[in-house]
């Protein structure tokens, strides 16, 4: 209570915070209640007969699945990009802070048909990779390749934030010490930066786990849970669909606290 008539006298004191607090609720209200309100009107059994059904749990899997291969291919080619970004000033360097940025205002689904154009059979590299045994349309490397592409920058720009707070003094000492530049970096820059890069990941995940549109065009099949949420939608309506996106939702919804915790909890070290 005295919390409350602390706040309602500062609130008073300071109307332009009042305002400021009712509009933040708005928004609140609205980015939270949808969700809340789709959780709360699913059962229980309900959710756990939708989980049983193999169409489901294999949907949800292979989404777990490609995002997290999506990620590690991100990291290890992300990472190094991030680092140069942070590091270096170089003619062009704008142009590629803003080509990096821009699959995410791109249209997702023009995003899948440019990545088809490029790793589809009918063209180049398309048919390099099929001449080693991989094939982009209709498998999971083209779901992986769809995440990749929407996911990355998200990565990209916290590892570089990451990176720009670690000072470079740090690095020169390691290198009068004597360790070249590749252990610096393993053993000095990477620990020091490794909190947002995490939280980098975390977020390149969890964008490549909501990805449709891409993996629409690329991959229809095999189908990952946003896919097999609008299919059945379509096909048989609301009562439907309702049960996979709760449970996607809760699941994506777990494992994010779980893992943007875990980053936080490193960034604080």
């Amino acid at each position: 209570m005295n919390r409350c008539a602390l706040m309602v006298r500062q609130l008073k004191t300071h109307p332009m915070e009042g305002v400021f607090l009712i509009l933040g609720g708005a928004v609140l209200f609205f980015l939270f209640f949808p969700l809340f309100k789709m959780v709360a009107l699913s059962s229980p059994m309900g959710l756990f007969d939708a989980l049983r059904q193999r169409e489901v749990s294999s949907a949800i899997w292979l989404t777990i699945y490609a995002a997290l291969l999506a990620t590690g291919v991100g990291l290890i080619l992300g990472i190094p990009l991030a680092y140069l970004l942070a590091r270096h000033s170089f003619p062009g360097k704008r142009l590629v802070e803003a080509l990096i940025d821009v699959p995410i205002v791109v249209p997702h689904t023009a995003a899948g048909i440019a990545l088809l154009f490029v790793f589809g059979q009918r063209f180049f590299l398309g048919k390099v990779f099929h001449a080693i045994g991989i094939d982009f349309v209709g498998e999971v490397a083209g779901i992986v390749i769809a995440m990749l592409f929407v996911s990355v920058p998200f990565l990209i720009n916290s590892a570089k934030e990451g990176f720009k707070r670690v000072d470079v003094r740090l690095e020169k000492v390691a290198r009068t010490l004597g360790a070249s530049p590749l252990r610096a970096f393993f053993q000095v820059s990477l620990p020091l930066a490794l909190g947002s890069i995490l939280s980098g990941s975390v977020m390149m995940w969890a964008r490549g786990i909501s990805e449709f549109g891409a993996v629409l065009v690329l991959a229809y099949h095999p189908m990952i849970a946003p896919i097999l949420v609008y299919e059945r939608f379509e096909s048989y309506g609301l009562d439907h669909a309702r049960p996979v996106a709760v449970l996607l939702i809760l699941l994506c919804v777990l494992m994010f606290i779980v893992f943007r915790t875990l980053a936080y909890r490193w960034e604080r070290k």
